[in-house]
């Protein structure tokens, strides 16, 4: 297995694919630091993006123990993200609103199909050498965007269709709470260690996603969970991935 040095990922051009606006932060923003510092590519093509009412403190009138997060404000914190890690580009892969959260309802032929040739930064148009995909999870977005993955980056036949060198599925600090079948264990360990905080700091970007350090998705919680991921291979801090396919 080839180490993932710098000489290597100045050579890479890293298709991320993430279903919401932060998984991608969670999973893989300081690797995609790391390829663009190095002087590879990063493209990122988001799923979906619409309203959320996410759980929070009552209001004091209404009692309301929800908020509401727009679509726009969604995608212009995930627009400014995207500027932070100095991505190439990246698209919103499915316009239609009631989409988000509903992926699952999707056929996966049309799923596979925009993925693979028919989206803007599709597979077929941006020809990545390595494509970073999500983890299943309990989420139904996260499973099927995974499932329509695999399918859209299967092998090809030479000179018909382009083949992935390398496919890698991301973390996500809500993966402590799957089912024992779908543990997520890492095979891969990308160093971030001079990138930690350009990890931390996207996820701060996302600000209507911030929560309070006990949180497992706060900045704290994540900056804590990429440590440990660090310490597993005895480095400062890593994010962890599992290499499906690794082609040299």
């Amino acid at each position: 297995m080839v180490a993932f040095t710098d000489e290597f990922l100045a050579a890479q051009r890293l298709l991320v694919i993430t279903p919401h606006a932060d998984d991608e932060t969670y999973g893989c923003a300081g690797t995609m630091a790391r390829v663009k510092a190095a002087g590879g590519s990063v493209y990122v093509v988001l799923a979906t993006a619409g309203d959320v009412r996410h759980y929070a403190d009552a209001d004091a009138e209404s009692e309301d123990v929800s908020k509401l997060v727009t679509r726009g404000q969604r995608l212009q914190e995930f627009a400014t993200v995207m500027k932070h890690l100095k991505v190439d580009d990246w698209e919103l892969l499915i316009e239609e609103s009631d989409a988000h959260l509903t992926l699952d309802t999707i056929p996966r032929k049309k799923l596979v199909g925009l993925i693979e040739s028919s989206g803007r930064l599709s597979i077929d148009r941006v020809q990545p050498t390595m494509v970073m995909i999500p983890a299943v999870s309990y989420n139904q977005d996260h499973e099927a965007l995974y499932r329509a993955c695999v399918t859209a980056t299967r092998p090809g036949a030479p000179g018909q269709k382009h083949t992935v060198p390398f496919v890698l599925v991301y973390d996500n600090t809500s993966l402590f709470w799957p089912g024992p079948e779908t543990r997520f264990s890492p095979n891969l360990y990308v160093d971030i260690s001079g990138y930690l905080d350009v990890k931390i700091e996207a996820l701060r970007l996302h600000q209507s996603q911030v929560r309070q350090p006990m949180y497992h998705g706060s900045p704290e919680a994540l900056e804590l969970a990429t440590r440990v991921r660090g310490s597993e291979v005895s480095i400062p801090a890593a994010e962890g991935f599992v290499l499906l396919r690794g082609v040299l």
